[in-house]
């Protein structure tokens, strides 16, 4: 996970003065994060920065704050301006040869909410979306979604607006994103900007890690020589080549097919990937992140893993990075890093399942941890046996904000389910001890399930499990010696288990076989 400050120096300087070329004209321009209704993070500096003329003076006010700057060579210019409290709306002024004047600008708290289709879920999506909307009378929460794609080079713009929460807007916000940040703002009290990058369909986590910094691990070179191996295949000529006969004879059988009121045959497919594919290794941190880095936040969210669930052991080595990577970016080895683990999905199971890529995923999620400023929230229990895409986002963007006021705004409340801890075999038992366990460990209907045990055969059976303070005894009469225990080991986990508070228990293992 570790990133050198030397490498995080460069990134982030990258990400924000990446080259290009000087400004053709001297108007002062801005990043479109800057813009009419935008939230900025209250009590911390504010970097501004933006593009003129090369050696232009540029002046950037904000209520009692002002700043002034000279452009580089390129046009480029940055300041920061000092911390703020929450207040009354105010403008922010950036004077060079024009001048722009960004309205109804609020100081708040400031999340980055990424990750893939289940950020993308819109509150139109999700369960009782009537409702959500006619209560949306929040114009305090915005919500900047960033609208550009995929890029093989660092960007440093992207295209997005701010939306003023209202019943008429929220139905288009990222529904886990805006269930977060409502509940911050009933809360706190205080203004919250949502700044929302996802894409609608499976994106895996390489793809929001910038190439530099996943060139460090060795563990991921498979990969991406993989991925290198099919843009260069996509690029050669040969293939061109053949696309290009393959679209001509497609064209004319579409023809033929018209004239004889057949159904057309499928377009061909050019071999290989893309350089642009969403999907490859870098590219969404290049379009979505690296244009944004810099921009105060107060942390960043993320729900992402269902697309790496086909390789879930390696999310053990990527999620740390990512979370490194962007604090990188930012220049905050601090950045909290809050993030949802998968739900479950597929038939309920409550017997362990020895290939699941989603509980590798989950499990990679909890072992993440060790990464000091993060939390997680335990979602297996709000998952869909047949839909990817779980409705009830309100309760996943509610737990994701326990671990904020709880993690970061020094709350004193329950925002984790329990989490393992470590465990003991005495005799034929398995003690299992859990972090946590506030008010002690629950069954929340009829008795435990979805413990399994198995011995020095690696054969697992279901377990008999009880509660006994803060601890869970497992054992079974099949297993006279059990070597290890399992809870929740399966795509869509039957167990039961929570605290006291009702937050259910994250899935584990104590064995790596």
């Amino acid at each position: 996970m570790a990133v050198s400050r030397t490498f995080a120096a460069l990134l982030a300087a990258f990400c924000l003065f990446g080259k290009t070329r000087p400004s053709a004209h001297a108007d002062v321009t801005l990043p479109a994060i800057f813009s009419d209704h935008m939230v900025l993070q209250r009590d911390m500096p504010n970097r501004v920065w933006g593009w003129a003329a090369p050696g232009e003076t540029v002046t950037v006010r904000l209520a009692t704050e002002s700043r002034t700057a000279e452009t580089d060579a390129t046009g480029r210019w940055r300041v920061e301006l000092g911390a703020l409290p929450a207040g009354a709306p105010t403008s922010l002024t950036v004077q060079g040869k024009n001048t722009l004047v960004i309205q109804d600008v609020l100081l708040g708290e400031v999340w980055m909410c990424a990750g893939q289709s289940n950020m993308a879920m819109t509150v139109a999506q999700a369960q009782n979306a009537p409702q959500e909307k006619a209560a949306a009378e929040y114009p305090t929460i915005r919500m900047f979604t960033v609208t550009s794609g995929a890029s093989p080079e660092a960007q440093t713009r992207c295209a997005g607006k701010w939306e003023v929460c209202s019943p008429a807007s929220v139905e288009a916000f990222s529904a886990t994103a805006y269930f977060f940040g409502r509940t911050l703002h009933q809360t706190l009290g205080a203004p919250v900007g949502l700044i929302h990058a996802s894409t609608v369909s499976g994106s895996p986590i390489e793809s929001w890690t910038s190439l530099p910094s996943m060139a460090q691990k060795p563990e991921l070179q498979t990969l991406l020589t993989a991925w290198e191996k099919e843009v260069a295949l996509h690029a050669a000529p040969e293939t061109a080549a053949k696309f290009e006969a393959e679209t001509a004879a497609w064209k004319l059988t579409v023809e033929t097919a018209k004239a004889e009121n057949k159904p057309a045959p499928r377009a061909p497919v050019r071999a290989g990937k893309s350089p642009r594919d969403q999907n490859r290794p870098g590219n969404l941190f290049n379009g979505k992140i690296a244009p944004l880095a810099g921009y105060a936040l107060r942390g960043a969210v993320w729900y992402q893993g269902e697309t790496n669930t086909a390789n879930g052991a390696l999310y053990a080595t990527q999620l740390p990075l990512l979370v490194g990577d962007w604090r990188a970016a930012w220049g905050r080895d601090t950045l909290p890093f809050l993030w949802a683990q998968l739900p479950g999905y597929g038939k309920r199971n409550a017997q362990p399942v020895e290939t699941s890529g989603w509980a590798l995923v989950r499990d990679a999620m909890r072992k993440s941890l060790t990464v000091p400023h993060t939390a997680m929230s335990v979602n297996t229990d709000l998952g869909d046996e047949t839909d990817l895409h779980p409705k009830n986002k309100q309760e996943i963007g509610r737990r994701l904000a326990l671990c904020a006021l709880a993690k970061v705004y020094g709350q004193d409340l329950p925002f984790s389910g329990p989490l393992y801890e470590k465990h003991e075999i005495l005799g034929g038992e398995i003690h299992v001890r859990f972090q946590h366990a506030q008010g002690g460990l629950v069954s929340k209907d009829d008795a435990l399930r979805g413990f399994a045990v198995a011995g020095a055969d690696r054969k697992w059976v279901t377990a008999n499990a009880t509660v006994q303070g803060d601890r869970v005894v497992v054992s079974s009469p099949e297993i006279p010696e059990p070597e290890a225990v399992r809870y929740g080991w399966t795509n869509y986990p039957d167990g039961n288990l929570t605290n006291a508070s009702g937050l259910p228990a994250s899935p584990f293992r104590t064995d790596s076989w």
